[in-house]
């Protein structure tokens, strides 16, 4: 059974969110409106001291409806002291759903082969969730406050004098409703300006990492060109943004100031009619001045910055939570750029997964690159290692070591070219048997919470204790076990903190107990001593494994019976002897190694 794909980002998230946590909804609700007492009762005490009070000469009563305006000031600080704790009942669950939806899509595209960075993610797990969790949290803050504030105000008005509402209502109402569509504009303006800065920041770059480079290949006037086409898109979206941000800024100031006009115009006749007092004018105008002019204002200024903001926000992140659409067969990326894209395929019937007769690895003519446009990274690579074979790789930081790692482990497919396993395509192989078959150990191991039992037969759930403590012991990590407390300690966030190399060692001993007949270490070693290191890739080799290292020292492919340098267009296979007389990369590595002093 599949399991379902999670659920994008959009503005059904928070409809579904708050159906699901609508008791702290309806909290807010009402103390939200509680909140806004004083809003909705300032104008009316204002012209009862005077109307009641001092106007009819009673200033201890004038006092009295004082004094009630400010006890309900003091009863709205109380409130909003009451209310922030329920805006944390909403705020934080909000978070927890948008990082499980975020790492959902992540894997789910994962899964499906989508070649994003491991920094995007990490960027959408931790600055732009965390952006839409501070942008809520501050327009649950102010803009529900301002809000509400602004509807008690016009109630109060109402209650106080129906034709003076009936007259400013309308501007209110009026720039409410231009605005509204012009938030949308800004909304898409600021989209445009965030990708026209990730362009120019993408290209920039790219430049400046590579300037070397372009001058070499004298692309110097294009690539100037470029920059300057990037940096003109960039200006012409922040204009746009500032033209429509400014245009809501007049009109929101028209607004809130023409129903004071409109007030004081029609002040003098309707006092003479007897339609209003002289304590319902000046409370009309205290909610005029203190109530609705402010609140619309900073009500739409707080919607033009931090709404749109969110907006922009969660569409980053609605793209990135969508359903990955399924991508070449074997899991490949997006097509490549025209001077190297492969020629269309016609549709086929899925074909049956097949399993590998063999651990044997194959690579004909394979190329790979990190997306379209991009440089190949593996770059018409053939190699056979053969099932049981000791195989070592060693090359230049970028080279592709870690992708071919990758590669072989099924975790990406090839652009061009053919990997085989057991002679069988990688892209046909049965997933099933390619996790039970491979096993990747990274740089960065991994240790669980829970015991050193349940770490080390992860990867084969029914090992017994002898099994696993005859890993532990070939691998070098027994002392580690020992000391830890035996296979009950626990581990992880309930243990005791582990060094770099012993969190190796228990991933090492975990490789080494799983049923993997093919294993690929890169660096998985770089933390422990040459000795440690040396007898670790020996536990492998005398396994029968397929083994493919990536060397962290020299001294791991001077023990290897084959190794590969990876270096560009001088890639060689061979012997240690061999490649002394044939790679001059391999020969400086290891004359720096000598000259080191190494063991």
């Amino acid at each position: 059974m599949s399991e379902a794909a999670p659920r994008p980002i959009d503005r059904h998230l928070f409809a579904g969110f708050l159906r699901r946590h609508r008791g702290a909804a309806v909290a807010v609700a009402g103390w939200s409106l509680l909140e806004a007492v004083p809003a909705l009762a300032s104008g009316l005490l204002v012209a009862a001291a005077l109307d009641r009070g001092f106007l009819a000469e009673r200033p201890a009563e004038g006092f009295f409806w004082i004094g009630l305006l400010g006890a309900a000031m003091v009863f709205r600080a109380l409130m909003t002291r009451t209310l922030t704790p329920w805006l944390g009942r909403i705020v934080e669950p909000l978070r927890d759903d948008l990082v499980t939806a975020v790492a959902a899509g992540a894997v789910q595209r994962a899964a499906a082969g989508a070649r994003d960075t491991a920094g995007a993610g990490v960027a959408r797990l931790t600055v732009q969730v965390e952006t839409v969790r501070s942008l809520v949290s501050a327009l649950l803050r102010s803009a529900r406050q301002l809000g509400v504030s602004l509807l008690m105000a016009f109630v109060g008005l109402a209650a106080l004098s129906a034709p003076v509402a009936a007259l400013t209502l309308p501007p209110v109402l009026l720039t409410l409703l231009l605005c509204v569509p012009r938030l949308r504009v800004l909304a898409r303006r600021q989209r445009r300006q965030l990708r026209a800065e990730e362009r120019l920041t993408g290209v920039a770059g790219e430049t400046f990492d590579g300037i070397r480079d372009v001058v070499a290949c004298g692309a110097r006037d294009r690539v100037a060109d470029e920059l300057s086409a990037r940096i003109t898109d960039h200006r012409d979206a922040v204009r746009a943004v500032a033209r429509t941000a400014s245009a809501n800024t007049l009109l929101v100031s028209l607004g809130s100031h023409l129903p004071l006009l409109v007030l004081l115009l029609s002040a003098p006749r309707l006092l003479d009619s007897g339609a209003l007092s002289v304590g319902e004018l000046l409370g009309a105008t205290s909610y005029l001045v203190s109530g609705v002019a402010p609140a619309l204002r900073s009500l739409v200024a707080v919607l033009g910055s931090w709404g749109v903001q969110l907006a922009t926000a969660l569409s980053q992140l609605s793209r990135s939570t969508r359903e990955a659409r399924p991508g070449p067969p074997g899991g490949q990326g997006p097509a490549l750029p025209p001077r190297t894209r492969r020629p269309p395929r016609t549709p086929q019937t899925p074909r049956t997964p097949l399993t590998p007769s063999s651990p044997d690895l194959s690579l004909v003519n394979v190329v790979y690159a990190y997306g379209p446009g991009a440089a190949p990274v593996i770059d018409g690579l053939s190699l056979d290692i053969p099932a049981g074979s000791h195989l070592t790789v060693v090359g230049p930081s970028g080279a592709g070591k870690s992708t071919l790692t990758t590669l072989l482990a099924g975790l990406a497919g090839p652009d061009s070219g053919r990997l085989t396993l057991g002679g069988v395509p990688a892209t046909e192989v049965d997933r099933a048997w390619l996790h039970r078959a491979v096993t990747l150990i990274p740089q960065e191991a991994y240790v669980f919470t829970g015991t050193v039992r349940d770490n080390l037969r992860y990867l084969r759930p029914q090992a017994r204790d002898t099994d696993i403590l005859a890993s532990a012991t070939a691998v070098g990590a027994r002392t580690l076990v020992d000391r830890l407390g035996g296979l009950d300690a626990p581990v992880g966030l309930d243990g005791p903190p582990l060094s770099s190399g012993e969190r190796q060692l228990v991933a090492l001993a975990r490789a080494h107990l799983s049923p993997a007949s093919i294993v690929l270490l890169d660096e998985a070693c770089c933390h422990l001593d040459p000795a440690a290191e040396e007898r670790a890739e020996r536990a492998f080799a005398d396994r029968g494994t397929t083994l493919v290292v990536v060397a962290h020292r020299i001294s791991s492919a001077l023990r290897a019976p084959r190794v590969l340098v990876l270096d560009g267009e001088r890639t060689a296979v061979g012997t240690p002897a061999q490649l002394l007389d044939s790679s001059p990369l391999y020969a400086d590595l290891v004359g720096h190694w000598v000259s080191a002093g190494a063991p």
